[in-house]
């Protein structure tokens, strides 16, 4: 089983139908609170079941979801298919948007699920997307010393705020024995220092990168905001040319 084949299945990753609602509309608040303006476009990718994503939708210009897991492209077409701004598309779909058209990129809660080379092509893709100085933001982002305790305990700290802390119980010891975990043993989950994927943003031909408040209820959680240039320098372009 990969990632995709788990978001693509039944999953009991939140705890209760009340945890999920409050934490997509948490999300979508946050993303919402980012976009540059009424006309900005704005590609939320590995955006999930993305349940709130009116609220961003009503923030922007146009919405474009990206989501992996077909069952779950299946349902944002269902619920939010009569919004006129909002479209769902696959990963594959997001290579065919025009280059240099988007003015805000969100990856929220995503590379932690992608490889090294999964990263950097999909960094690759989104500097092509965005409009001269347009907008990433890498949110959610694991660091390496993170320890589960903490991000139990920032569920229960959410789950005692809203309203699910009983069910949040009970789904922390449910995890112990789920295939979110067995997959998480097996496959892995990516973590980064901030030094570490500063320097791989920069890699990837992104400036300005920086440090910011992450999205949803973890803080311990890390989040980076970074800019494709206004110019391409000269030797970005002499390499390509002799390529």
């Amino acid at each position: 089983m990969s990632w995709r084949d788990f978001w693509n299945g039944e999953h009991a990753i939140y705890v209760s139908e009340r945890h999920k609602a409050l934490h997509y509309r948490r999300i979508a608040q946050d993303i919402a609170a980012a976009v540059p303006d009424k006309d900005a476009a704005v590609l939320d990718v590995g955006c999930g079941e993305a349940l709130s994503a009116d609220l961003v939708a009503a923030a922007s210009g146009k919405l474009i979801l990206c989501e992996a897991a077909p069952t779950v492209r299946d349902k944002l077409k269902a619920r939010f298919g009569t919004l006129a701004n909002l479209s769902v598309v696959s990963p594959e779909e997001v290579e065919a948007l025009p280059d240099g058209s988007l003015d805000l990129v969100v990856a929220n809660s995503l590379i932690q699920y992608l490889s090294d080379v999964e990263l950097k092509r999909a960094l690759a893709t989104w500097l092509a997307k965005l409009k001269p100085g347009g907008e990433l933001i890498l949110a959610d982002v694991i660091p390496p010393d993170l320890s589960p305790l903490t991000d139990a305990s920032e569920l229960l700290g959410f789950a005692w705020r809203g309203g699910f802390f009983i069910a949040a119980l009970g789904g922390l010891v449910r995890t112990l024995f789920s295939d979110y975990r067995k997959l998480r043993a097996q496959c892995g989950l990516s973590t980064y220092s901030a030094v570490g994927l500063t320097a791989l943003v920069k890699a990837a031909g992104f400036e300005g990168v920086t440090r910011r408040s992450n999205f949803g209820h973890n803080p311990h959680r890390m989040a980076f905001s970074a800019r494709r240039p206004l110019t391409v320098p000269d030797l970005v372009l002499d390499e390509g040319a002799n390529s």
